[in-house]
């Protein structure tokens, strides 16, 4: 029977784990299951054997990281491997009277195109074998899919191509992907006959996620792992209950799951008695989706509404304190907010080495001081979990903005004791913060980013500054402008960068050695030679007094090019950023 008449009439029920419950089989864990298509097809054979008799009527190929990525660029050894595996599933599904699918994983470390060109090269192979069905799993975002279905299906129309997403509870996929906004670049793309999830989840978080949520008419596949593992020792265990999990598959099937199946640490056990719950099923409508309540809007940013107004706006950034006094920091920011300073920028750890936190620290100025912040946040020390419990309780503090940056990395003497995470970059987390800000908060966030004017390639800033408005970015702030070059790059930008919001960066050099230590130790700051020649022999308040002066000729030339000026604060020196700020109003700038 055809697949398509199929799940008009019944659910389809696919098998359940390979990797895992392979490892069970031979008491191994860690390395290529895949492998084991040329080295063990009898065990692989068996195993799709076991789940066909527990009930399942698809099986899927034993290929899932069968790409040249995952085997070293091995071209030979994929071939290989996914030639055998398809010809041990489809020869044990032809014996049963069940439908085999070419399973693919997804591959890593590729943007869009390479992601595509993989997916394309691997759906060769398998057509090249005779393959029809075609399951592309545990997927993290969207990248590459519809070419490969659209290729898939200028080689053979009557192909069935399933998508499956791994998303956590919560919704979100690894990659910071929302679980709604996926089923809909599918829908839209028409390039699935059926989309859904699997892996991450256990049988009632996948539930209770698919509850929220619609697949747009697609037949809607729903495959959870058997609870969450817990490892003893060196290895992993799976030890949720076949009847339970089985239980929690009728319950999807009710809600409208035309395909169900099972993964990471299900077993034919768990097949077998899914067959039993869902003996008798019919297709069932999709039950009303349950809209997630969102708490009362906080009010708008003052900051956001200036700057959407074309007043030109002004943001400083006072480092938090290196230890838990916080006495110093908060004077400083009184200071600048009776200076009438719009925004006040956290930096996260800059440099990577520890500070207070600039969430945290941003919901007290904002909370007792009634200024509004900007707290950094970095993708070095947070993986997405812990982003968004930061976002979550920004947004219940009513900050309303936030810059995100991928963060310098750890420096190498460091790196033994203090580990980065960088789950992943900038883009991809403005993605993220975009996305929750749609899906699970009273309000989005106004995201900013940074931009390298001092950047020694500027066409690849600018290349990437183009990839975060995409992503949800609303502006920049940049690097200190200290040459003609970053002169010239910031106004490229505004050029070329005309939905962005730009803040240009202004920092007060304090002294002859203040400006080599910037230009020769911190990344992303070049000092013209010429303003480090006249500091040369200058006190304190002669310094200062020429600080003040440097800067406001830095802001009349970038003011043409720029929505606003971000100040940074040299060593706390609050007094002399609001010096600045009054010769900025008397000349008219801000």
């Amino acid at each position: 029977m055809d697949i398509r008449e199929m799940l008009k009439t019944a659910p389809l029920l696919f098998d359940g784990a390979m990797g895992t419950y392979f490892s069970q089989k031979v008491r191994a864990h860690g390395g290529s299951c895949e492998l084991a298509n040329l080295n063990e097809p009898e065990t692989v054979a068996e195993i799709h054997r076991e789940y066909l008799s527990a009930g399942a009527q698809a099986i899927k190929s034993n290929t899932f990281a069968a790409n040249r990525p995952t085997m070293n660029g091995d071209e030979a050894l994929v071939r290989r491997v996914i030639s055998a595996g398809w010809q041990i599933a489809q020869r044990e599904a032809e014996s049963a009277g069940a439908f085999a699918f070419a399973d693919i994983g997804p591959v890593g470390g590729l943007d869009g195109g390479s992601a595509a060109d993989e997916y394309c090269w691997l759906a060769d192979r398998f057509l090249d074998e005779g393959a029809v069905n075609f399951l592309f799993e545990t997927q993290s975002s969207a990248r590459g899919l519809a070419e490969a279905a659209e290729h898939i299906r200028a080689r053979r129309p009557e192909a069935f191509i399933m998508v499956s997403f791994a998303v956590q509870p919560d919704g979100f996929t690894r990659e910071g992907e929302f679980a709604s906004e996926l089923l809909a670049e599918m829908r839209k793309s028409g390039a699935a006959d059926a989309v859904g999830f699997n892996c991450v989840c256990g049988a009632r978080h996948m539930l209770e996620l698919a509850r929220t949520l619609d697949s747009g008419g697609l037949p809607l596949s729903l495959m959870p792992n058997a609870g969450y593992p817990v490892v003893r020792g060196s290895r992993t265990f799976y030890d949720g209950d076949p009847a339970y999990f089985a239980a929690q598959l009728a319950e999807m099937a009710a809600e409208g799951a035309a395909i169900l199946g099972g993964c990471c640490g299900t077993t034919p056990a768990h097949i077998e008695r899914a067959r039993q719950a869902l003996s008798g099923s019919r297709p069932a409508p999709a039950s009303a989706r349950i809209a997630l309540e969102k708490p009362a809007e906080p009010p708008e940013s003052p900051f956001w509404q200036k700057l959407t107004r074309g007043e030109r706006v002004t943001a400083v950034e006072l480092d938090s304190p290196a230890d838990a006094s916080i006495e110093k920091f908060m004077r400083g920011a009184r200071e600048l907010q009776s200076a009438g300073v719009d925004l006040l920028t956290i930096a996260d750890c800059p440099i990577a080495r520890a500070r207070m936190d600039s969430s945290l620290l941003a919901c007290k100025v904002y909370r007792e001081l009634g200024m509004e912040p900007l707290p950094h946040m970095t993708c070095r020390d947070r993986n997405l979990n812990a982003s968004k419990a930061l976002l979550l309780g920004l947004s219940a503090e009513g900050v309303r903005n936030v810059l995100l940056v991928t963060g310098d990395p750890v420096p190498t003497a460091e790196r033994d004791e203090v580990k980065s995470v960088y789950q992943f970059n900038s883009r991809k987390l403005a993605a993220f913060v975009a996305s929750l800000g749609e899906q699970s908060l009273a309000a989005p966030f106004h995201i900013f980013g940074a931009l390298n004017v001092n950047a020694r390639n500027f066409d690849i800033q600018l290349r990437l500054a183009k990839e975060k408005l995409e992503r949800g970015m609303v502006g920049f702030l940049t690097q200190p402008v200290l040459t003609h070059e970053a002169f010239e790059n910031l106004r490229r930008a505004k050029r070329e960068l005309p939905s962005a919001y730009i803040l240009g960066g202004i920092i007060p050099i304090v002294s002859a050695r203040n400006a080599r230590f910037m230009d020769s130790e911190i990344n992303g700051i070049n000092v013209d030679p010429r303003l480090t020649e006249m500091y040369e022999g200058l006190d304190r308040a002669e310094a200062e007094e020429l600080a003040v002066k440097i800067s406001a000729e830095i802001a009349r030339r970038i003011a043409p090019a720029v929505d606003g000026y971000y100040l940074m604060t040299p060593f706390q020196r609050t007094g002399l950023i609001t010096r600045i700020l009054a010769q900025l109003r008397r000349e008219g700038l801000v």
